[in-house]
């Protein structure tokens, strides 16, 4: 064999060497990410309230019990925070939307859809939420016409959405209102001196609300889900367009300052329900069948303090909307509706 040839023989195969060594190290160094001593949860800044801490800190526990790992809770105030949190595998677990978790899978796909709470029945069926346009009562009527609400008068008005990663505060409604004014595409919808006059962003369902009730918005978009504790239906139905609500007389900030103020929704809309999300990457799949498994369990669903009834004053993570309410396993193909209308 030739001097030179020899040479990049003896090359190649140290290559080859090193490549080996360094595709094991990072295969043990994976390993080793997915056997962590430690879990982390990141939630939106609705569930990052301080009403939720209760809640939060019971999933903890059972977290714990069922993998015996330490587990971290992670809040945030603004919903891209999470959503890069569980994308990265910086959190193995997250507590989110629709939305959100279909932004998140966009950027990795190990990160999937893990555990959903069920309809009233116990399955998927009616396994949704409600997305709301509220406008102050003492204004409503001016967004009738021939004696139903409408949401006609709202272009050119100043509106408040959640955040731009919520599904209820934001996709859903967007889409209602894309579809109602024949527009194109949504762009125009996210900031002001377009489409509305202005925009605001509440940075969570109270938050949006709050804009309302201080008037620096004309209309707001927000769900039933995280504003039960604070408002409650004085007239009509939590699902029937045209419904007063009212902020209850015991409401803890920041509806204080605002007890018995009335809105009435000129649209209501189902929202899909939001995914406990994993990153499969970053979460081995032993600690992912023990926390499936007890999340599934009565020890979890039966439990005040994760399922409480809505309206509740300190709320839960999740709701128990009839004696038959779990959690389920849950795969991206549920999500498709979701996956449609956020890709338009």
């Amino acid at each position: 064999m030739k001097k030179g040839r020899f040479i990049t023989v003896c090359l190649g195969l140290m290559l080859l060497l090193v490549g080996v060594l360094t595709g094991c190290s990072s295969q043990n160094s994976a390993s080793a990410k997915k056997d962590s001593g430690k879990i982390s949860v990141v939630f939106y800044p609705n569930e990052s309230a301080k009403n939720f801490t209760a809640s939060r800190d019971e999933m903890k526990k059972q977290i714990h019990e069922a993998t015996g790992k330490e587990v971290d809770i992670q809040t945030t105030t603004d919903y891209n925070v999470a959503i890069e949190a569980i994308a990265s595998g910086k959190a193995q677990l997250a507590f989110m939307g629709a939305d959100g978790y279909i932004q998140a899978h966009a950027q990795n796909k190990k990160v999937l859809p893990f555990l959903l709470q069920s309809g009233e029945d116990g399955t998927t069926k009616g396994a949704s939420y409600r997305s709301y346009l509220m406008v102050p009562k003492e204004k409503a009527a001016s967004y009738m016409k021939d004696g139903k609400y409408n949401i006609d008068k709202i272009k050119g008005e100043k509106i408040s959405f959640v955040s731009a990663s919520s599904t209820s505060g934001f996709a859903v409604p967007t889409d209602e209102i894309q579809k109602h004014f024949k527009l194109a595409d949504k762009d125009k919808l996210s900031e002001g001196g377009k489409f509305f006059d202005k925009v605001l962003y509440g940075s969570s369902h109270p938050g949006s609300a709050i804009n309302l009730l201080k008037g620096d918005a004309d209309v707001a978009a927000f769900d039933d889900i995280d504003l039960a504790p604070f408002l409650e239906v004085s007239d009509g139905s939590y699902d029937k367009v045209g419904s007063t609500f009212k902020v209850k007389d015991d409401a803890d900030a920041p509806f204080a300052d605002f007890k018995g103020k009335e809105m009435i929704n000129i649209s209501v809309l189902p929202v899909q329900n939001g995914p406990f999300v994993v990153n499969t990457e970053s979460l081995s799949e032993k600690d992912q069948k023990a926390i499936q498994k007890r999340f599934t369990s009565k020890d979890v669903t039966d439990n005040p303090k994760l399922f409480a009834k809505e309206g509740t004053k300190n709320p839960t993570l999740w709701q128990k909307k009839s004696a038959k309410t779990t959690l389920l396993p849950v795969n991206d193909d549920w999500y498709k509706p979701t996956h449609e209308l956020v890709g338009k």
